[in-house]
């Protein structure tokens, strides 16, 4: 029986899927888009208003304030950036105002404060002319997470307070119900003198604050610290802890308070975070409102969060409760692209305002400018110190569009602040339940990087505070009695009055005549049939645990409701199985826990974990062939991932093709604009690969919003192409298969089904030496004219020149020093001459 092979995607693809998804797939590198605009519309203007003002050492005489700031347009444009090897960037200009509080006199002034790399459309930095990426890390969040360790077979726990910038608190039980606390590592020192530290005095007013949770019968924490305690009062809490922090130094009351004041109470010394303090009010139960938490006076340690952090110790002492688990997503987050950058900005910002209170007090007031006390050459060293070479600023994995789109969705653990592959244990490689729909359960490199690196699954998101969401469809299983919420539903319970007559019946739909009598019932809300609602929210680690997840392949009907009375769940981070109304969400999509990687392998669902892994890394190993050929059988990502890549360009609106060539397309919107694509003809990608578009329309065509115009690198019709289709045969060929070994047909060569062009980049260095300069020449002495053919006056291979393996490229001949001539050497030379 014959096949004709059908061309795949002439036209629509034809799902077989029981179950379509929720939603469409979002922006695929929004996280890179979305974290830089925020740092440069929010983050600078962040850490200008905590630089803002810049005062003198006296603090008497001026005044220097970073009122505003904006961007003038790039130098070079991205093309002409790459083409003269410099970096794609715009210059950050800021106005500044310097008021002399002595005379009263403002000066105001704009001020050129260095260039800022700019993004380029896909998510990318063009830096030495060279497209690199910032990969995003997962870090531990800031916050207070509780610990234990077992001694004597019991557990005792402690406490850790990570700020984002200042001295850590480490407290600890012993096995005297001690809580002692460790500042920044040093030697530990009782909890109590730190309470007396922060501003309480007497035993008695410590105790206090204890008195509802230290009620152990035989373990009583706080006296057995009290006991332990040396100090007595304030001042002397004060001076104990100072020597803890300071040993050798002389421990005064005044240098002890001053010390502790400015490691704790100094925004500029200690700051939790707007994380730092959302997490901690959330881990004690307090509401965390986004304005309050950006406050600065939040963001430092109050004396009020000690307590609670002792006294949620006690009570896990007392009933031993299982620790916080560092590696669950509701306590790791990601610091992407603006927020690093940020960090940098901010220690560059630091030095510029040293600078600046140094020539303050060295110049002369009365002719000082804004532009005299600033020197931009800090802020913009750091930045691009960050850029050219940190170890998150990557040189862009650019072998084919899909390598590409997940570089830019890669999440790291190691970095600055992170983890290293040398320390990093079993339990942060593994895969957590949190993962789910979050992190990539499947992709990760199989070296010693394995678990430290890996992918956003495709529908996650990256919230205001670094957490990552995912999306889920929220299940009606309750509706309000107010006569007008419950219309349409279905009742799961018979409803009666108090007198118990019944007003509905189980399995009865309700109208609005139904409504109207539930209403009179005092019921506040009804049991109704569980229905899928189309409302999509995005929930964080913590947040799901809360409720019950249904898969996506769960039986629904077309009203929405379950078509089972139990269906597998997920509860408490658990598999199980519940009844239907119990369900408080249900997945998006089957593929909402997977990489864009992984969810281009059709069938993934049967295959083992460790083959699809290495699957989902050796299609970004794939080089693009010259006659791209779409999957016959996709999972209906291709197109998305292609699209989202920036290699396939789709048109932005209705309209008409006025002109086509092999260099650009003219398309007239609908609105009267003329919109010019460039194509990209054979350029050379960072993994030497060939960048080279296509147009997809003709001169005159019609176009819909979303329609292919050009088509890239591994595309066809604006679907990902990465391999072709072949047919397979599985039997034995007279032993030349044996084992591993595969048998190509011979058409496959002759109709270059996996022919790929790579462009090679071959630098050529001409020097000065000490005996003469080198010279690039065709004139090789020693060298046959046939292996010289190539070559042109100049000494350099002729353009269209066919080369082979061997072949020259460049004749370059280098002065060579006279050798030691031999005896005969030297009596030949004597007698013919040179």
């Amino acid at each position: 029986m014959l096949f004709r092979r059908q061309p795949p995607t002439e036209t629509e693809r034809r799902y077989f899927t029981a179950s379509r998804d929720a939603m469409a797939l979002p922006d695929l590198i929004e996280i890179q888009k979305q974290s830089y605009r925020w740092f440069l519309e929010e983050g600078i203007r962040d850490l200008f208003n905590e630089v803002s003002p810049v005062k003198d050492f006296i603090g008497r005489d001026l005044e220097l304030s970073l009122v505003d700031y904006f961007f003038d347009e790039p130098k070079f444009d991205e093309q002409t950036s790459k083409a003269k090897n410099v970096n794609y960037e715009a210059p950050l200009r800021v106005k500044t105002r310097l008021v002399n509080k002595r005379t009263g006199e403002m000066k105001e002034q704009e001020v050129y404060l260095g260039d800022l790399p700019v993004m380029t459309d896909r998510g990318t930095f063009v830096v030495n002319g060279i497209e690199r990426v910032i990969v995003s890390q997962l870090v531990r969040s800031a916050g207070a997470f509780f610990t234990a360790e077992m001694t004597r077979g019991r557990r005792h726990y402690g406490a850790k307070v990570i700020p984002n910038r200042g001295a850590w608190l480490e407290f600890e039980t012993d096995g005297n119900n001690v809580i002692w606390v460790k500042i920044d590592r040093k030697r530990k020192v009782a909890a109590t003198s730190l309470l007396r530290a922060f501003g309480f005095g007497s035993d008695e007013e410590i105790a206090s604050f204890f008195t509802g949770v230290d009620i152990h019968p035989l373990n009583h924490y706080i006296e057995a610290t009290l006991a332990k305690d040396i100090a007595k009062t304030e001042e002397e809490g004060t001076i104990e802890v100072y020597k803890r922090i300071r040993p050798g130094d002389l421990a005064t009351a005044d240098n002890a308070q001053s010390l502790i004041h400015s490691m704790f109470f100094n925004f500029d010394r200690y700051d939790l975070g707007q994380v730092g303090r959302y997490k901690f009010n959330q881990r004690f139960g307090v509401t965390a409102d986004p304005k309050e938490v950006a406050k600065e006076e939040n963001r430092i340690l109050a004396k009020e969060d000690l307590v609670k952090i002792l006294c949620e110790i006690i009570r896990l002492n007392n009933t031993q409760e299982e620790p916080d688990d560092v590696d669950h997503l509701g306590n790791r987050r990601v610091r992407a692209i603006g927020e690093l950058v940020q960090g940098r900005f901010r220690i560059g910002l630091a030095r510029m305002e040293r600078i600046v209170k140094d020539r303050m007090s060295t110049q002369d007031i009365a002719t000082l400018t804004p532009a005299k006390l600033i020197n931009a050459r800090p802020v913009i060293g750091a930045v691009r110190e960050f850029f050219m070479s940190s170890q998150l600023s990557q040189f862009m994995d650019q072998v084919n569009p899909l390598s590409e789109l997940e570089h830019k969705r890669r999440l790291s653990a190691m970095g600055p602040g992170g983890l290293s592959r040398e320390r990093a244990g079993f339990d942060v490689r593994d895969v957590h339940r949190t993962h789910y729909g979050r992190i990539c359960p499947i992709q990760s490199p199989e070296g010693p990087n394995i678990g430290l690196v890996g992918h956003l699954a495709c529908y996650a998101r990256i919230n205001d505070f670094g957490f990552i969401e995912t999306p889920y469809r929220k299940v009606k299983n309750m509706a309000e009695n107010d006569g007008k919420d419950a219309v349409g539903e279905v009742l799961r319970v018979d409803v009666r009055d108090g007198e118990g007559n019944m007003v509905g019946e189980a399995n009865a739909e309700v109208d609005k005549k139904l409504a109207e009598k539930l209403k009179k019932v005092a019921i506040p809300a009804l049991p109704i049939v569980p229905r899928v609602t189309g409302e999509i929210v995005y929930l964080n680690a913590f947040a799901e645990e809360r409720g019950t997840t249904a898969p996506a392949t769960t039986p629904i009907g077309k009203d929405g409701r379950f078509l089972d009375a139990r269906a597998s769940a997920r509860k408490n981070g658990d598999a199980t199985v519940v009844d239907v109304h119990e369900i408080d969400y249900v997945d998006v999509s089957s593929k909402q826990i997977l990489s864009v990687g992984t969810a281009l392998i059709p069938f993934v669902e049967h295959d083992d974990g460790q083959r699809a892994l290495m699957g989902s890394n050796m299609q970004r190993q794939a080089v693009p062939c010259i006659k791209p050929d779409a999957p016959i059988v996709g999972t209906g990502v291709e197109r998305r991932a292609a699209v989202d890549a920036g290699d396939v360009i789709l048109a932005p609106d209705d309209g008409t093709v006025v002109s086509v060539s092999g260099r650009h397309i003219e398309l007239q919107t609908q609105d009267g604009k003329l919109r010019r694509y460039d194509l990209e003809k054979f350029q050379r990608s960072n993994s030497s690969t060939c960048l080279n578009q296509h147009p997809r329309v003709e001169k005159g065509q019609k176009v819909f919003a979303g329609e292919v115009l050009i088509d890239g690198t591994s595309c066809q019709k604006g679907e990902l192409a990465l391999g072709q289709n072949l047919l397979c045969a599985f039997l034995s060929w007279d032993g030349y298969n044996y084992e591993d070994a595969i048998i190509l047909s011979e058409k496959l060569v002759h109709e270059d089904r996996f022919t790929s062009i790579y462009i090679e980049h071959y630098p050529i260095d001409v020097r000065d030496t000490k005996l003469g300069p080198e010279i690039v020449t065709s004139d090789i002495p020693n060298v046959s004219e046939e292996k010289l053919k190539n070559l042109d006056e100049q000494g350099i291979v002729r353009i269209g020149a066919e080369v082979k393996s061997g072949d020259i490229l460049v004749g370059k001949i280098t002065p060579k020093g006279e050798a030691d001539l031999s005896a005969e050497e030297k009596l030949l030379r004597a007698i013919f001459g040179e």
